[in-house]
């Protein structure tokens, strides 16, 4: 809640252990988080039911940018750096 009342854009990522691409996406995450200034970042194991019922997440390397409180990206299974930085950037 304080990352969205202070207009951080937030980034959301499921994942799985034993997951090669979920490790992928969020080595890129990762340093995503330390390059943009205004967003946070985010990750719930896709087993979780409850959080991933919450954000109608089905698979594991599902990534999803919210701003405003919108859902503004969704994409699965996303690993290449070059794409998820433009989401990232478009979503500024």
């Amino acid at each position: 809640d304080k990352a969205k009342s202070d207009g951080k854009i937030i980034v959301v990522s499921s994942w799985t252990k034993y997951c090669s691409s979920c490790a992928s996406q969020m080595k890129v995450l990762n340093k995503a988080k330390n390059e943009f200034e205004n967003i946070e970042y985010f990750t719930f194991d896709i087993k979780n039911k409850e959080i991933a019922k919450f954000f109608d997440a089905q698979y594991q390397s599902t990534l999803i940018i919210f701003k405003n409180n919108k859902e503004v990206y969704r994409s699965v299974g996303e690993t290449t750096r070059d794409l998820i930085y433009k989401a990232i950037q478009s979503s500024i």
